[in-house]
């Protein structure tokens, strides 16, 4: 709770105070709305969130109004209600066709930030946010902005005078933006800014650094903002003096912080993350800058990790011929012999965020590792966390500058480590990369075999296609249509460049995948088919963009592991074991 020292729990229509040393409850409020609530800074009145439903369709034949349309419950629209604690009145505060969200409560609670978001498809970005603070007691609302573009979460300052705002550096007419001529910023290299509310005022606090923020907070104890974001493969911790523009690193324990709470009184922080070879530990961290320190309170790898042998792991950059340092890291078998040659796998990143340095992954290093494979992780052009330049390589590239990094990456690594066996080399990536494995076939020969999770074999069917298809080409594609760039929709499409691939490649697809839809595995395969190519498509049903199927997840896994084994070990069993040639 954000004042009392209890954690306020709900048990069918009643809300619960629990002491958290003694289990302890007692009632805060009973009859409590259905509904996601917020409780105020207060305590004293809760936002409840609800959807109402919107119109119908006949299920068999029916319209779909916009893109997004094909999305169930697209046409659905979230409501905000406020509910008083003590006498369980219930006013509502929005309604009407755009969806409103409470974005924060000023921690005087007389204060609610809100956002609604509307589409606008005929110019990027094709959805703008109007953001207004209403008066949590007379409900009077006024706008901060109109159709404001590119913008991320946003919450008050300890005063209530300001916002903070997580944005790209598109937004507020790119007073961020510190991007080369010609080139078009990453949305996903998130900027922090500061809002003044009376003048408007806008102050870019994080546009000089190379992090991406990943999340942040404004203490109320001390004044100071504290934020996690992505430095190159990492997720660290810092603090940023807001009347100086000091940002201080803090120095935490752990690779990649996945998630920290920040205390509203006291100079406390408590925080999770993992390592390269450690699963989650907590931390507690200290503020106080004279006694900053950070103690240990749990470490889940005492049982997990007790009876698991890890080889050894280490950083590996190179300069490219750019002059460009790309940063990677490897990792080793156990028992591992220098004097032998090893088969290895590379892995690159999906989307526009980096391949964090995590024990706990959809690809897991460490487990291909065990299984007798060198595995180099490369960070290639394109990666937030590694600058505004860096990342704006993504945008109307479609990888070409990211398969130069994985091509030349790959080549020194081997050339540097002799145990390598430069003609066993096998890679996998998935969504993005995904279609970066298919690219990378049509431009070298150097792997073995390859593996693509969801991928994109053709950017104008996925453009289209997929939920978010014409959304993420905002970022990969901005201002790139196949109408105005008939040569980039085509040449980088790997579908378009079937005949150049040599490699054995593996599609892996779930059925009901709606960000890549199936049909981008299913039309390289038959033109890889076509072509008499060596491949194979594995498809898992009912499992969207993540397999998260138990059970369907542990047998995609083996089939990873099995075309690996078949193509860089030159051992077929496991895959016949899997999938026994048939008498078609």
């Amino acid at each position: 709770m954000p004042r009392t020292n209890a954690l306020l729990l709900r048990d069918g229509n009643t809300l619960y105070k629990v002491n958290p040393a003694t289990q302890q409850r007692t009632v805060f409020m009973e009859n409590a709305p259905q509904g996601y609530y917020t409780l105020s800074p207060t305590e004293d009145y809760l936002i409840i969130r609800n959807r109402d439903e919107g119109t119908k369709e006949d299920p068999e034949v029916f319209e779909i109004l916009e893109p997004e349309d094909r999305q169930p419950g697209w046409r659905d629209r979230s409501t905000l209600s406020k509910v008083d604690v003590q006498t369980g009145v219930t006013t509502p505060l929005t309604f009407g066709s755009h969806a409103a969200y409470l974005t924060d409560i000023s921690n005087d609670g007389t204060k609610l930030l809100l956002n609604v978001r509307r589409s606008r498809l005929t110019k990027r970005p094709t959805d703008v946010t109007d953001v207004l603070i209403m008066d949590a007691n007379t409900l009077q609302v006024d706008t901060l902005m109109k159709g404001a573009e590119f913008l991320g979460a946003m919450s008050f300052s300890p005063d209530g005078k300001e916002l903070l705002v997580q944005a790209s550096a598109e937004a507020f007419n790119g007073i961020g933006n510190h991007v080369k001529p010609g080139q078009i910023p990453s949305m996903y290299q998130y900027i922090l800014y500061r809002y003044d509310i009376a003048t408007g005022k806008v102050t870019p606090l994080t546009d000089k650094i190379t992090q991406s923020i990943e999340s942040y907070d404004w203490s109320r104890h001390d004044g100071q903002i504290y934020f996690s974001a992505n430095h190159r493969d990492l997720v660290y911790l810092y603090s940023l003096d807001p009347k100086t523009g000091k940002i201080t690193d803090l120095g935490s324990q752990e690779d990649v912080v996945s998630s920290y709470s920040l205390a509203a009184d006291a100079p406390v922080m408590a925080y999770v993350g993992q390592g390269a070879q450690h699963s989650n530990r907590l931390h507690l961290l200290n503020l106080n800058p004279k006694k900053r320190t950070h103690t240990l309170l749990e470490d889940s790898n005492v049982e997990l990790l007790k009876d698991v042998e890890l080889g050894d792991f280490a950083e590996w950059n190179y300069v490219n011929q750019r002059g460009d340092t790309i940063y990677g890291r490897y990792y080793l078998p156990p028992h591992f012999d220098a004097t032998k040659k090893y088969p290895m796998i590379v892995n690159y990143y999906g989307g526009c965020t980096p391949t964090e340095r995590v024990f706990e992954s959809r690809y897991p290093h460490n487990a291909y590792a065990s299984q007798g494979y060198v595995v180099y992780v490369v960070q290639p052009s394109g990666a937030a966390g590694f600058g505004q330049e860096f990342a704006a390589r993504h945008v109307n590239s479609w990888g070409l500058m990211t398969a130069d990094d994985i091509i030349e990456g790959t080549k020194k690594f081997c050339e540097e480590h002799s145990f390598v066996d430069a003609s066993k080399i096998g890679c996998i990536g998935a969504s993005y990369g995904g279609f970066m494995t298919q690219y990378l076939q049509t431009v070298t020969d150097i792997f073995a075999a390859a593996i693509s999770h969801a991928g994109i074999s053709d950017i104008t069917s996925y453009w289209g296609e997929g939920y978010w298809g014409y959304s993420y080409s905002e970022v990969a594609s901005a201002g790139k249509y196949p109408w105005n760039a008939r040569d980039m929709y085509t040449q980088q499409s790997p579908l378009f460049n079937a005949d150049k691939i040599h490699t054995p490649l593996l599609f892996l697809h779930g059925t009901a995948d709606t960000n890549v839809p199936i049909g981008e595995s299913i039309q390289m395969f038959t033109a890889l088919k076509l072509l008499g190519r060596e491949t194979a498509f594995v498809a898992v049903k009912d499992q969207n963009h993540h397999i998260l199927d138990y059970q369907k997840r542990l047998k995609w896994q083996e089939t990873i592991f099995a075309w690996f084994s078949k193509y860089l070990k030159n051992d077929a069993s496991w895959w016949e074991a899997l999938y026994p040639e048939k008498d078609l």
